[in-house]
């Protein structure tokens, strides 16, 4: 047999296999009461999930600002990362829940992860998503098997989960996160349009004075939550990140910290996702 077709028919069987393996993204939605509507969601599933009754530990992978649910699918090509790090042993086997929060008209419809006038997210978010989600996908209801993580408003956003609710979540990853806007990082005219009040909830919901005024009680349970934070080093909200990183440190809370060569765009992201799942992976459970 000559090489070329040795070649060949090895490749067919790798993409076979590798096919099989894939897992899927399917669209849900939910009603919200608390919203007062109906809210859509995407959800990555493993492979093994429609062939077992198993139960599988879960990623809340959040979206920026002016994006929605199906970013992270679109253009920052999850699916294909996550297969890959299944693939190749570097991510277990997870579900992937990606919750909408925005949209890319900021002045006129509602963005954000926090609670605000007209838009109670955060009461939505554990109320009746998470409830919700996990019962119906078959995921283990604990802060062992329970991780978050997100980019720029939704690394923001997963940072101040992660702080308001540790006995929640075993890790979070913040990339390029939207921890603060007391610089006006993301400016917002007087006018009291979604826009205004978003900026207004990261201003009000600062992940920096949160760790400046936890009492010792609050920064025992920070230490129950592996933290990590990374920010390109040409990024906008690189001196945020670095601050609290600093901020947590000096109160002994561990965490860690890269700057890459990056700005606030999907090429780092998608990247970042690459580090961020095998590290949400490790610290299950």
């Amino acid at each position: 047999m000559k090489l070329k077709t040795i070649l060949t028919l090895c490749l067919a069987l790798f993409g076979t296999v590798f096919s099989a393996k894939a897992g899927k993204v399917v669209t849900d939605s939910l009603y919200s009461s608390v919203l007062d509507s109906q809210v859509k969601f995407n959800v990555y599933l493993p492979d093994s999930f429609g062939h077992t009754d198993r139960l599988y530990p879960v990623v809340y992978l959040l979206h920026g600002l002016s994006d929605d649910y199906t970013a992270w699918v679109t253009k920052g090509n999850m699916q294909t990362v996550i297969d890959e790090l299944i693939g190749t042993g570097e991510a277990k086997e997870m579900v992937i829940v990606m919750p909408n929060a925005g949209g890319p008209d900021t002045h006129n419809t509602w963005n954000g992860y926090f609670n605000m006038p007209g838009w109670r997210y955060e009461d939505f978010f554990f109320g009746e998503f998470v409830p919700a989600v996990e019962k119906k996908y078959r995921i283990v209801s604990d802060k062992g098997h329970r991780a978050v993580m997100g980019l720029s408003m939704g690394g923001g956003g997963s940072t101040v989960y992660a702080q308001r609710h540790p006995d929640i979540f075993s890790s979070c990853y913040a990339m390029s996160a939207w921890l603060d806007n007391r610089m006006r990082e993301v400016g917002a005219d007087t006018k009291k349009d979604c826009l205004y009040y978003v900026c207004q909830a990261v201003n009000d919901h600062s992940a920096l004075e949160f760790v400046d005024k936890a009492d010792e009680a609050t920064l025992e349970a920070l230490r129950s939550v592996k933290w990590f934070f990374d920010c390109g080093d040409d990024d906008f909200l690189l001196d945020i990140n670095v601050a609290l990183y600093q901020k947590m440190r000096d109160r002994r809370v561990k965490s860690e910290l890269r700057v890459r060569n990056g700005i606030h765009n999907w090429e780092y992201w998608h990247l970042a996702l690459r580090l961020a799942l095998p590290f949400a992976s490790r610290n299950f459970d």
